[in-house]
């Protein structure tokens, strides 16, 4: 079983056969489809599910902070499994393609007080941009 479905089950989150479909299309490392996307790979596996039924899906496993949305200036939102293991985001500036990675150091400690204006910083989000292979 995937460690998405694993996770969707732990929560007791009913998997019906459209719900554990399409855990199961966004289920790998570095997978961050759009919802078009996870509905064309859903349909190969279960041909009635609706467009509908994954957007929904798809909000519901980020309502549960399962699978998180990325936001690749004003693209359509990719959706990443990943979301209970701490990385950061390589996007590729032409095509949009998106990648995990791990970068060593602490963005947090990178803030420097100055640059904080009295905030209680918690988190940080890095997004590196560039062009992929295939579009250097």
């Amino acid at each position: 079983m995937s460690d998405l479905l694993e996770r969707l089950r732990g929560r007791g989150w009913r998997l019906t056969s459209q719900r554990r479909v399409v855990a199961q299309v966004l289920d790998g490392d570095h997978v961050h489809l759009t919802a078009d996307e996870v509905h064309a790979r859903a349909a190969e596996r279960l041909p009635e599910i609706s467009r509908a039924t994954v957007y929904n899906t798809l909000g519901e496993m980020v309502s549960l902070g399962e699978v998180i949305e990325v936001s690749t200036d004003g693209r359509a939102k990719r959706y990443d499994p990943n979301a209970h293991h701490p990385h950061q985001h390589l996007i590729c500036s032409n095509c949009g393609t998106v990648r995990d990675v791990h970068p060593t150091g602490n963005p947090l400690a990178d803030l420097p007080p100055s640059e904080r204006f009295g905030f209680a910083v918690s988190e940080a989000e890095v997004t590196y941009r560039g062009l992929c292979p295939d579009c250097g």
